[in-house]
């Protein structure tokens, strides 16, 4: 019989043809993913090791060949338009560099010096700083009814009245909505006051007692700050965080931004965010 000589010519011949054929494939976007080694190591084996603290000192060059390779893959993979990415090392900037295009249909570049990013609840940090500056001013009590600041009233739930520790802890018990937090054109922005009143959240947990993000709660903080100071939140972040640490390419103005900021993609994505299904806005 020469059924098993031709048959394993043909499966020879099969590989043959498929081997160029699978060479010429596209590799996937996604890098190569690598198993661990589990267990010991074979029996004459080295483990490696880690090289000597101070071996090879981080270079501007170590960082941008890194960068240069990764960043442009995360932007692809993540459907991002641009980034900007500034490394510091022993309080200097090492290296700052922009990726990607700060308007897309103009193919406009990011530039590290000059495009403006919106920082989004990175911003919370200021609000958070600026109630600790008026603490220890004595101007606040971070255990106090924080009723006791404001022009309108927070109602106590069980009892248990929200304190500023709560909010910068976010355990106030807010209910959390995203209606109406992302707004399409700056012109249609209401002030921070009017944004509060307009709607209260109910409480759902009693305060202190269950951690649950709550942007309504930072905003609270932000009122605070603004009533107690005596000037707009707005104007005291610029004045007393922004300006002292020398922070001039910075703002919380639309009106400053909007020569370099792209508004009609902003109020495009913001449409598009706002028509969206509820379970897909996070």
């Amino acid at each position: 019989m020469i059924t098993r000589p031709i048959s394993i010519a043909l499966t020879r011949a099969i590989i043959l043809m498929l081997t160029p054929l699978a060479s010429a494939q596209v590799p996937s976007i996604a890098p190569p993913r690598t198993v661990p080694p589990t267990g010991a190591p074979e029996t004459g084996a080295r483990t490696p090791e880690m090289p000597a603290s101070g071996a090879h000192p981080l270079t501007k060059a170590d960082v941008e060949a890194w960068l240069d390779g990764f960043t442009p893959y995360a932007l692809q993979r993540g459907d991002v338009a641009g980034a900007v990415v500034v490394v510091v090392k022993d309080g200097q900037v090492l290296l700052a560099k922009g990726y990607g295009y700060a308007d897309v249909a103009a193919h406009k570049p990011v530039d590290p010096e000059r495009t403006l990013f919106r920082a989004g609840s990175v911003s919370k940090l200021f609000t958070w700083t600026a109630v600790m500056q008026l603490v220890e001013q004595g101007k606040l009590d971070l255990d106090a009814d924080l009723n006791g600041y404001l022009d309108f009233k927070i109602s106590p739930r069980n009892g248990k009245p929200i304190t500023l520790r709560n909010l910068m802890t976010h355990t106030p018990g807010f209910d959390e909505a995203i209606r109406a937090l992302i707004i399409a054109d700056p012109k249609d922005m209401p002030t921070l006051e009017a944004g509060l009143k307009h709607w209260i959240p109910p409480r759902v947990t009693d305060a202190g007692s269950t951690p649950a993000y709550s942007n309504y709660g930072a905003g609270l903080a932000g009122y605070i700050v603004q009533r107690v100071s005596g000037i707009s939140f707005d104007d005291y972040i610029e004045q007393k965080i922004f300006a002292p640490l020398g922070m001039s390419k910075v703002t919380r103005l639309p009106r400053a931004s909007r020569s370099r900021l792209n508004w009609s993609r902003f109020r495009q994505q913001a449409r598009s965010l706002l028509a969206a299904p509820l379970w897909r806005r996070s």
